[in-house]
């Protein structure tokens, strides 16, 4: 992997005053709908369901509208269901959209034509690409005859990323024989040795180690540093939308709730701070100041109204023995289901 940025990265540092790029990626109005049959339990209802079946529409994604610029790595959150997957599927090009429009890189992506599936991919943590009773070398090696990959470029981008993944020792085994992180980070060399500008990643740390998912992070992080590419990302491992994304889309039942800074999304729907103090005098009572979400011995953390913060704050230094204190913004899994349960309550 070069150590020279992309041209594009390079071009966007030396002219922040200029406009924003053209959006690598483009959605409009996007939807996608089933047909899903429809009946009651029971025999009798068996046999009408055979010469007259009814129908339901769910609306896996409706109408959703945003766009990414070039090097923009984005987190695309919501809960089961809500039409993660159907979104990166259609914008991937394995699912044709009901209606909307999408453009990737100037493609229409169900038309899957090849210069636009050379420079895409798609990682999905549930999923497998490479031979299961071959070593990933083998599978490697595929991907190089399926994209076309000169002989020197592959060797060299396959050897950095074995390198950067610490895969030296492993690259030999079958896949079957490998633990599921090691044949995760195989997935992802895998799907990236031909070098795509668009990866669409769908949950690529679910099942593993907290170490397993630091070092995929950071070869993420790595890969769109030096190549500007741009990144959409799931995940339930808030850890990995806070190391990665400076921006997210909250869906909800098929629909955009939020879309900005991670920043905006916890000044916006977080009415809580929390209060952590040390005491110098032992434990006292904190009660008459805010909620007390835990107390250990001089330890204490309090959840406070964000309107409150500063008089609560004046007063805790004022009237109680202080050894030390932070306000901190409540944690970003907190943020998230606060935005669906208001999302429940309205509908």
């Amino acid at each position: 992997m070069a150590k020279i940025p992309s041209l594009l990265v390079v071009f966007q540092r030396k002219n922040k005053h200029l406009p924003k790029p053209i959006p690598i990626i483009h959605v409009a109005r996007l939807s996608k709908h089933y047909q899903v049959p429809v009946r009651e339990a029971g025999l009798r209802q068996a046999a009408r369901a055979l010469i007259q079946r009814q129908h339901r529409t769910v609306k896996a994604v409706d109408e959703i509208s945003f766009f990414i610029h070039p090097g923009e790595v984005v987190g695309f959150l919501g809960p089961n269901g809500a039409g993660k997957t159907t979104t990166l599927k259609m914008l991937s090009g394995l699912l044709h959209p009901t209606s909307g429009q999408v453009r990737v890189l100037g493609y229409e992506p169900h038309r899957r034509q090849r210069a636009f599936l050379e420079q895409i991919t798609l990682v999905m943590g549930n999923r497998n690409q490479l031979a299961w009773d071959l070593p990933a070398l083998d599978s490697f090696e595929l991907q190089r005859a399926i994209y076309g990959i000169p002989e020197h470029e592959y060797r060299q981008r396959r050897d950095e990323f074995i390198a950067l993944l610490d895969l030296q020792d492993l690259v030999h085994k079958p896949v079957r024989n490998l633990s599921l992180g090691e044949r995760m980070k195989m997935e992802i060399v895998g799907a990236l040795l031909h070098r795509p500008q668009v990866l669409f990643l769908d949950e690529p740390t679910i099942g593993l180690d907290v170490t397993m998912q630091r070092r995929i992070r950071t070869f993420i992080s790595e890969y769109n540093r030096r190549y500007g590419a741009s990144v959409m990302l799931t995940s339930h491992y808030m850890a990995d939308v806070e190391a990665l994304c400076k921006r997210v889309i909250v869906i909800h039942h098929g629909r955009i709730l939020y879309d900005g800074d991670l920043s905006g999304l916890v000044e916006r729907f977080s009415a809580y701070k929390t209060i952590n103090l040390t005491l110098k005098n032992g434990p006292v009572s904190l009660e008459q100041y805010g909620e007390v979400v835990s107390q250990e011995g001089s330890n204490a953390s309090l959840r406070v109204p964000k309107s409150e913060t500063s008089r609560i704050t004046s007063r805790l230094l004022t009237e109680q023995a202080v050894a030390d204190l932070t306000v901190v913004d409540p944690p970003i899994e907190d943020v998230i289901e606060t935005v669906f349960n208001q999302q429940a309550e309205a509908a």
